[in-house]
């Protein structure tokens, strides 16, 4: 169990935190984005990373423990078949939180959190290994490069003018 915050509680009271949380993790489940203040966000990306992960196990056992938060059994029942299998290939991660302006009314700093359900491109991390072991056997074994030849270009006309002033000037500095 994570160690309980120090200061205020959402809501006041500890039961009323915990179903403040529940209900933004069964709106975030449910809508797969929702809008809230950034400390609200902040606050429920644990709880919806912790549910997605039981989410992911798939038994009984997980189900039950999910249920114990969740209280919507459809919610449940979209977490454990559309939501898991979405994220199956990733280690965690599985929301964003995305600062937007404050609301109107009293200026409070909202945030959208929202489900990563894109797939997990299994070449960023080939390319990201590559790197790596490219820039660890760069040192080691250094191959020289042969250029390639260059094409003519085509050379825009430079002022004749400013050519020999700027070699006056560094004669004259002589």
């Amino acid at each position: 169990m994570p160690t309980p915050t120090k200061g205020p509680r959402l809501g006041g009271s500890p039961a009323h935190e915990r179903l403040i949380l529940a209900n933004l993790a069964t709106q975030l489940f449910e809508h797969k984005r929702i809008t809230t203040t950034e400390t609200k966000a902040k606050r429920l990306r644990p709880l919806a990373e912790r549910l997605i992960t039981f989410a992911k196990r798939g038994d009984l056992h997980a189900r039950r423990r999910v249920l114990t938060v969740v209280k919507d059994k459809g919610v449940v029942h979209a977490l454990f078949t559309e939501i898991a299998p979405a994220v199956a290939d990733r280690q965690g991660g599985y929301t964003r939180i995305t600062k937007i302006g404050p609301r109107k009314g009293d200026n409070a700093p909202m945030a959208v959190i929202e489900l990563v359900l894109e797939p997990l491109s299994p070449k960023q991390a080939v390319v990201k290994e590559a790197t790596k072991a490219t820039a660890k056997a760069a040192p080691k074994a250094e191959k020289p490069v042969e250029d390639a030849p260059v094409e003519d270009a085509p050379v825009e006309d430079a002022p004749v003018e400013d050519a020999p002033v700027e070699d006056a000037k560094a004669d004259d500095k002589a």
